[in-house]
This record gives C-alpha cells, sequence and structure tokens, in this order.
C-alpha cells in the first residue's frame, strides 16, 4: 500500500508540475488538449480491445459443449485453468487493451488533425484527391484497419484456443471436428479480419503515391499500370473471401473459404509481385526514359511545390574569370559590407576579451544578425554571455540555485571591421553594457545554457541574494545584486508546490532552505527550444536559435516548420542529415523524414522573463490552419510582431539547407535528364576543414545585392558543384549559386538560383581554397606568421557574385600556442577567377585585384586598417576635436607620425616578448607610416 501510494504521488507531482508550468506561461490550453486527446485515444484502444477480446472469449467459453468427454490432456488443462478462468477472461482482455490503448495514445496527434483537417486546395495527379487526403486521412483509415485488424486476429487466436479448451474443436488424429458454435465465431470472425485486409488491400493503392522507387517519390508507370489496379483485384477477391467465410458460418462447409483462402495468397503472388516485375522487366527497363517522362513530371512539380520551389527565380550567369580595374565599382555596397568576422573562430575571442569572469561563457558558435546603426544597416556577430556555473568556485546547493542564476547582457561587433590589432570591432560591449544597440534589459535568465533551474524572487523590502554582475576592474571583488522582478515561473507559494518540486528536482534543500519563501519563483525548462518546443508540439523546430536586443529586451528568435512526409509524389528527404554540415552536428536523435515543410511560426522567447510567443508567418500553410483549429489563441498574427522583432526575422538555415538539399537534383525539370542524372549537383564540402573529416560547407548570411536584384539585402547563399566531384575530386568547378533574401518584406524568402555556364571552368570552393594554399607568396606569408609560438586559421570561405564574376574571400586567423591565447584577425585572402591576393585588410586585397579601384575604399578601409572611426571628419586630428585653421596636410602628417611611434612601441614591446610575428607586423606599420609622411611633404 505504501509503494501504492509514494507512486501515486510522484505521478501527481509530476502531472502538477507540468500544470504549474504551462499555466503560468500561458499555455495550459496545450496542455490540457493533449491530455483530453491522449485520454481518448487510450479509452478508444483499451475499450475496443478489451470489449471485442472478452466478448470473444465469453461467447466461446459459453457455446462450449457441456457434456463432451475430453482427453485426459485437455482434462488437466482444464484443472489448471478453471480456478483462473474469471481472472483470466478479465485480466487478459485489460492487460491487452492496455496495451493496445498505450499505442492509440501515442498517435493522438493523427486523430486531432484528422478531425480538424483542412484542405490543401491542391489535388494529386494520379486519383484526382486533395493532398489533405494523404496528409490526414489516408494516415489515419490506415492507422484503423491496422489497429482493427490486429484487435481482431487477437480475438480469433483467444476463440481458437478457448473452443479447444473446452472442447469446442476436438482434434482425433487427422480428423478435425468443430462444434457449430466454434465453426459460426471462427468463420465470422475469419470473415471480418479478411474484410479489413482487403480494406487494407485497397488504401495500398494511395500509398504509392507516397512510396520511394528509387528514383523518384510516388507511383511510376508499372505502379499506375500493375500495381494500382492489381491492389483493386486483390481487395476484390479478398471481399469475396470474406463473403465464403460467412457462407461457412451458414452452411458448416470449409472447402470453400479455404480455396479462397488459397486463391487470395496465389493471386497476391500473381498479381502483386509477379505480374508487375514483368512489366517493370519487359516495358519500362528498356524505355524507361520514354514511360517514366510523365511521372517523374509529376514528381518534379510535386517536389517543388511541396519545398516552397515553385517560384524560385532561375538566372544564368556568365561569370567572367578575369578581374579588372572598376568592376566593382557597381558593387561597392556588397563590397563594403563583406562580413571578414568568421562566427565559428571569434567565439574564444570574445570570450577572452569581453567573458569578463570565469562564470560567463558564450556559445562555439556565434551568431549573425544585422542592426540598424546611425542611416545604415550593419551585419553584426553577436553572443549572449550566459552563466557558466562550473566557473564558480563555491559548487553549493545554495549558490548554484539562489545565488548564481543568470547570466549579463550582450556582446556585438560589427562583421566588417576590426581594431588594428585585429580584434573584433565591438558595437556593444562591458558590463554594464554599453554601445550602439541602446538601453535594454541585459539579465539573462533564458539561455542556451541556463542552469536546470533557479529560484529567484523575493518579499519586498527583503535584501538581493542573487548575483548579478562584478562591479569595478578585472580583480574586484565588489559584486551587484539582484532581486527577479518578473513573472518567469511559478511561485512557491505552499507547501505543496515545495513538496512537487523537491520531489521533481530530487532536492531536499528546496524544501528545507529557508532562502525558499512563498514569494520565490521556480525557473526550469529554461532553453529557448524546450519552451518552443513544450508550448508547440507540432513544430519542428530550427537547430539555429539566435538573440536579438528588440524593443528593450534581449530575445531569443526560434523559427518553427510544420512538416510532413505524406505529400504525393514529393522527394522525401532526411532532415537530421540534410542540415548537418560544418556548424551543425548531425542531431543525437533523428529528426523525421519529410517531403513537405514550411516556415509557418517565428517564436520568440523573453531572456529575462521566458515569455515565449507564437507568430503565425506563414498563413496559407494548410497544416498550420489545422493546429490553430486544435490550440486555438496560442497563435498570435504576424501584424502582433513589432516593427524592431520583424526587422531581425531572417530566413531560417534549416529550411534552406533543405531546399538546397532538393536543388542539387529536383533544379533539373526537364524528365529525360532528371532521369539520366547527366546534371546532378552537390553541396562542396568545407574547404577549410581537413581532408577525410569535412562536412557540407555551411551556408552563410551576409548583405549582398544579388545580380538582378534592385538593392542589397541580408541574404543567405550557398554554392554547387558537379555530384560527380565530390567523392574523389575537391578540386571542382562552380555549377550554382542559390541565394535567398532573408529581409522581411514584399522579397523576403525570395529563391534565386544562379546557373553558370556549363562550357566555362568557374574555380568552385575547394580549387579556390588550393589556390590560397599553394600560392608561393601566400605559403611564404603563411610560413612566416606562423615561425614561433603562433598557428593560423583559416576563416570561412565566403563567395559573392560581384565585378560579373565570383569573388571569394577569406579571412585569416593568427593565434598564439599560450594558453589565453586567441585568434587575432591578421590578413585577408581573395580571388577572382585564377587571381589571388593576400593583403592585410580587404580593400588592399581588393585594389590588388582590381587595379587600385575596389569601389569600396571609403567603407571599410579606416576601420578595417588602423582600427580609427570612419565617421571622424578627416580634417579633424583625432582625440582634441580638431585645431583651428589647421590644415588637411598638417593633420595627416602628424597621423602618420604619430602611427610610427606607436608601431615602434609595439615593436619594442613584441621583441621583450619575443613575438616574433607581432614585431614583424608593426614594422610593417611603421614602413607604411614613413611612406605616408614622405607622401605627405612631398
Amino acid at each position: 500500500m505504501l509503494a501504492v501510494l509514494v507512486i501515486g504521488f510522484l505521478v501527481f507531482s509530476n502531472l502538477f508540475t507540468d500544470v504549474l508550468w504551462y499555466d503560468q506561461l500561458g499555455f495550459l490550453p496545450v496542455l490540457t488538449t493533449q491530455w483530453y486527446a491522449v485520454v481518448a485515444m487510450f479509452l478508444v484502444g483499451f475499450v475496443a480491445t478489451g470489449l471485442v477480446l472478452w466478448l470473444s472469449i465469453f461467447l466461446a467459453f459459453r457455446s462450449r459443449p457441456l457434456y463432451q468427454k475430453l482427453n485426459s490432456q485437455l482434462d488437466r488443462y482444464q484443472q489448471v485453468i478453471e480456478p483462473l478462468r474469471r481472472l483470466a477472461m478479465i485480466g487478459l482482455p485489460v492487460l491487452i487493451g492496455i496495451f493496445v490503448g498505450v499505442s492509440t495514445a501515442a498517435r493522438w496527434s493523427v486523430a486531432v488533425q484528422f478531425f480538424n483537417r483542412t484542405s490543401f486546395g491542391q489535388v494529386d495527379p494520379q486519383f484526382g484527391l486533395d493532398v489533405s487526403f494523404y496528409v490526414y486521412e489516408l494516415p489515419f483509415y490506415r492507422g484503423i484497419v491496422a489497429y482493427a485488424s490486429a484487435i481482431v486476429l487477437i480475438s480469433f487466436l483467444a476463440a481458437v484456443a478457448t473452443h479447444y479448451l473446452y472442447g469446442g474443436i476436438r482434434i482425433n488424429g487427422r480428423e478435425v471436428r468443430i462444434s457449430r458454435a466454434a465453426r459460426i465465431q471462427i468463420a465470422v470472425t475469419a470473415a471480418v479480419y479478411i474484410a479489413l485486409q482487403a480494406v487494407s488491400i485497397w488504401l495500398d493503392q494511395f500509398a504509392t503515391l507516397v512510396d520511394d522507387n528509387g528514383i523518384f517519390t510516388g507511383a511510376a508507370y508499372t505502379d499506375v499500370n500493375a500495381g494500382i489496379p492489381g491492389r483493386a483485384i486483390l481487395a476484390g477477391i479478398a471481399v469475396l473471401v470474406a463473403v465464403l467465410f460467412i457462407v461457412t458460418a451458414a452452411v458448416g462447409r470449409w472447402r470453400l473459404p479455404l480455396i479462397g483462402t488459397g486463391l487470395l495468397i496465389v493471386s497476391s503472388l500473381i498479381i502483386g509481385t509477379v505480374y508487375p516485375a514483368i512489366v517493370q522487366r519487359l516495358t519500362v527497363v528498356p524505355n524507361a526514359k520514354s514511360v517514366e517522362a510523365q511521372y517523374i513530371e509529376r514528381g518534379i512539380d510535386a517536389t517543388r511545390t511541396a519545398y516552397g520551389l515553385d517560384d524560385i527565380d532561375v538566372r544564368p550567369y556568365d561569370a567572367v574569370t578575369t578581374a579588372s580595374p572598376g568592376a566593382l565599382r557597381e558593387d561597392a555596397q556588397t563590397t563594403a559590407n563583406i562580413r571578414i568576422l568568421d562566427p565559428a573562430l571569434v567565439s574564444q575571442t570574445f570570450s577572452q576579451l569581453e567573458r569578463v569572469k570565469q562564470y560567463y561563457q558564450f556559445q562555439t558558435h556565434l551568431d549573425v544578425d544585422r542592426y540598424r546603426i546611425g542611416d545604415t544597416t550593419q551585419d553584426t556577430v553577436i553572443a549572449v554571455r550566459e552563466l557558466k556555473q562550473s566557473g564558480q568556485s563555491n559548487q553549493s546547493w545554495y549558490n548554484n540555485t539562489l545565488v548564481y542564476t543568470h547570466g549579463f547582457g550582450v556582446v556585438a561587433a560589427y562583421g566588417n571591421k576590426r581594431t588594428v590589432d585585429g580584434q573584433p570591432e565591438f558595437l556593444e560591449s562591458g558590463i554594464p553594457s554599453t554601445g550602439e544597440l541602446g538601453d535594454f534589459q541585459p539579465r539573462v535568465y533564458f539561455g542556451e545554457n541556463s542552469p536546470a533551474y533557479s529560484i529567484v524572487g523575493a518579499a519586498e523590502g527583503s535584501a538581493p541574494i542573487e548575483f548579478d554582475y562584478p562591479q569595478g576592474g578585472e580583480d574586484s571583488e565588489a559584486n551587484a545584486d539582484f532581486t527577479f522582478d518578473g513573472d518567469g515561473g511559478p511561485v512557491l507559494d505552499n507547501v505543496v508546490k515545495k513538496l512537487a518540486y523537491a520531489i521533481k528536482f530530487q532536492s531536499a534543500d528546496l524544501l528545507l532552505s529557508d532562502a525558499v519563501t512563498d514569494h520565490s519563483q521556480i525557473l526550469y525548462d529554461r532553453k529557448p527550444l524546450d519552451r518552443v518546443k513544450k508550448v508547440a508540439p507540432y513544430l519542428t523546430l530550427d537547430s539555429d536559435t539566435y538573440p536579438a536586443v528588440v524593443d528593450g529586451r534581449v530575445v531569443w528568435i526560434v523559427d518553427g516548420y510544420t512538416t510532413t512526409a505524406d505529400y504525393p509524389y514529393s522527394s522525401v528527404q532526411q532532415l537530421s542529415s540534410t542540415i548537418a554540415d560544418t556548424y551543425t552536428p548531425t542531431p543525437d536523435y533523428p529528426l523525421d523524414d519529410v517531403n513537405y515543410i514550411r516556415n509557418s511560426v517565428k517564436a520568440t522567447v523573453d531572456a529575462y522573463d521566458g515569455s515565449v510567443h507564437l507568430y503565425a508567418w506563414d498563413t496559407e500553410d494548410p497544416i498550420l490552419k489545422t493546429w490553430q483549429k486544435i490550440f486555438p489563441s496560442t497563435i498570435e498574427p504576424a501584424s502582433a510582431m513589432s516593427p524592431e522583432l520583424t526587422a531581425h526575422v531572417r530566413y531560417p538555415a534549416d529550411l534552406f539547407k533543405l531546399q538546397r538539399a532538393i536543388l542539387q537534383t529536383y533544379h533539373v525539370t526537364e524528365a529525360g535528364s532528371f532521369y539520366s542524372g547527366d546534371d546532378a549537383w552537390a553541396t562542396p564540402l568545407d574547404p577549410t576543414q581537413a581532408s577525410g573529416s569535412a562536412k557540407a560547407q555551411p551556408p552563410y548570411y551576409l548583405t549582398m545585392q544579388v545580380p538582378g536584384s534592385d538593392k542589397p539585402a541580408f541574404t543567405i547563399y550557398s554554392t554547387y558543384i558537379p555530384k560527380s566531384q565530390t567523392s574523389s575530386d575537391n578540386q571542382s568547378v562552380l555549377t550554382g549559386y542559390l541565394t535567398a533574401n532573408a529581409d522581411p518584406g514584399k522579397d523576403y524568402g525570395k529563391l534565386t538560383l544562379l546557373t553558370l555556364p556549363k562550357q566555362d571552368t568557374v574555380p568552385g570552393p575547394g580549387q579556390v581554397q588550393n589556390s590560397f594554399n599553394t600560392d608561393t607568396e601566400v605559403a611564404n606569408q603563411i610560413a612566416l606568421l606562423e615561425r614561433g609560438s603562433t598557428q593560423v586559421k583559416r576563416g570561412n570561405l565566403l563567395t559573392l557574385p560581384v565585378g560579373g564574376g565570383l569573388l571569394y574571400v577569406q579571412p585569416v586567423y593568427v593565434q598564439s600556442t599560450g594558453e589565453t591565447s586567441y585568434p587575432l584577425l591578421r590578413k585577408v585572402l581573395v580571388a577572382f577567377g585564377d587571381q589571388v591576393a593576400f593583403e592585410d585588410t580587404l580593400d588592399e586585397a581588393l585594389d590588388v585585384l582590381f587595379g587600385g579601384d575596389s569601389g569600396a575604399d571609403a567603407g571599410d578601409t579606416d576601420a578595417e586598417g588602423d582600427g580609427s572611426d570612419p565617421g571622424v571628419d578627416p580634417g579633424t586630428a583625432p582625440g582634441d576635436g580638431g585645431t583651428e585653421g589647421s590644415s588637411l596636410d598638417e593633420v595627416a602628417l602628424a597621423k602618420a607620425l604619430a602611427d610610427y611611434q606607436k608601431a615602434l612601441a609595439d615593436r619594442t614591446k613584441a621583441y621583450q616578448d619575443g613575438d616574433l610575428v607581432a614585431a614583424a607586423q608593426a614594422d610593417q606599420r611603421m614602413q607604411d607610416a614613413i611612406e605616408r609622411a614622405i607622401d605627405i611633404t612631398g
């Protein structure tokens, strides 16, 4: 009894805390709707199974021969079973009913979608049925048939066993005698089972439209001309056999149904296997390209529609491979915005410069966004300074739960700038945060690395106990304290709640600590993805959650997808393997296969109070409409998003990767070429990774003007190479360039595919990286940079369609091998065609390639080359606000001499530290300063 009470309270505490969590967040209907659906489905499965199985056993026992003498073996069986008969007649149906009920409960989503289904407004080309039939109805019908078949089969076996044990079925040698009652029950049960198989076979006709046949998904020539008609015939034969079993129940002859069953088996082999094989071999194989053409066209059209590729803008791009002076003039804005900061390499730099204390941390891979700075939109690398509890020395429950509860602030750097010594140029930094992002709530209670749970809040007037941020310098012991004043979690205002959470988190301290008061709140399930997944269980979430400073708050933006794998004729992709690349590891758990996807929801999670908002982004998506019927009032319209939040929405990376994967094959729209596979593409491997371990090159975000567009836009892009060259040859040429407009507005999500001429050889990323690695001058300079205790790290290799061709840009970082070292951006590699330049700044490298006319010199030379402020008037001396009457030459000369003095001091210090690389760089800066001074003085 005690064990039952303990288990009952454990279950209660789990359910109770779920109710508290959802209720506090305002999504309690999501939980209760799921509960109602799960309970209803469980009861349907339990009652249907239990009742049918009990009825089958009951009828068999009730109709047993009362005075039939059994053999001694059966007598012994009866003696053993009879004392347990009543228990078995109830217990067996209940036990099996529970198993079936649990199984049906797990399919609650299929049922609720069926009863709330929404039409797609599109019909399949084979049967003329709306796509919703395949997405909602067919899975529901097939599920019912499968469960009903299992229940009837179990009931049939139970009836046969009961009749045998109680003499309704007797076997004497080769003679089998069946009583009239047994015959009727067994024959009727068999008839029902065969009828269900007839329905299953009939439904299998429609399932061929979502089956993968190897070349494409959907019904091919053999399916349409042999498989589908064959299934209709087999379903008719199965109905006939079911009728014969009913006849047997009436007249008592088993010969006809047994012959019919044999006919059904033989027919299934001939009609279902042999005949389609003959059609495939004699008709399809010799003429596959022609006979499969119309079905391939069906697959192409359906796949492009299901993945949102039917409106893609395909443009031929005759890329030149020779740089010419002034070629970048029309692309000045694109080149001025080229992101030279690699978000995958600068996390360590952010940590060393902005972590401040050991109990803070940044993500390994930072995020790319854009912010309005003054009159321009600036690509930005941004990170949240999150809490790292393992970094604080006293690992007590009190500290981990009550004191160290949150991170603090964001750090953001210009994507296209660096300081003179190669560090990121921050536009938001420090504790407390200062910079260009304005005033905002900096505390981060909900993030990607938040603790499992924290207890926050206190009565008004109580002394704060939460550590907020360190005050003073790095070595200062003064700390600012804080008390959470938001609504972030359930309030622990009674002993029942405290006890429930003490059980949930297995912590007696939570129940016993005096610091946990009736005003305390408990924060848990704090990762943005976890919170959105719980309130929107029907969504597949993008793997890349990113932060944004919006309306005075730090919010996490999460992209949500509605998906299905039942769209007729659309190619199926495994999402987990498709999104894997250098930045995104293959998920630990496989994601669902999909053949239809829409970015239907934009979700936000407030980093301070954890509040979740779901916005309907794709209002035309029928799957989203269906779920809105199931969970009404949980999704807000996109119009509810503030303009500032909307400005930070971007085209999601996982969707783009999925579309990129589909277009590797489905960029071909002519059936013959598609079948031949003579123009299949592949995503190149990341050339910056070691050979043999490289994954797909990730898509990159940056602001650029795509050829054919009116103006620059925040864009995500990727490239293609011929598929045949990926396995053994990374020296591959470029065949395509895919972009998606990531800026909200009328062009949001516009896909553009630039196709390169097949007769020209435009180098791909692998070939360009090889050129960088083997270029003599580059190799010599790299060797110089790697002298001593330093190593060179190559950043992301960007590809931009500018200057009438394709420009490659790669930042080069240098990092000391010391314990506290971090990467510094020292050089930039660029390539155009077969020309390569390796300079200190991007502008210098572009000038080398394009004859001193990069078209972008005014945009970022100062910020990138020497760290000065590009907004300072050139006639004003830095630091003193200018001297009235001073000429530009005098100011410039003073600046050159000051730079020389600074470089001389840096060189002296570098020699003292034994850093030959820094000394060589300081020498170069001294030389540059002297040359500028000579030019000024003539």
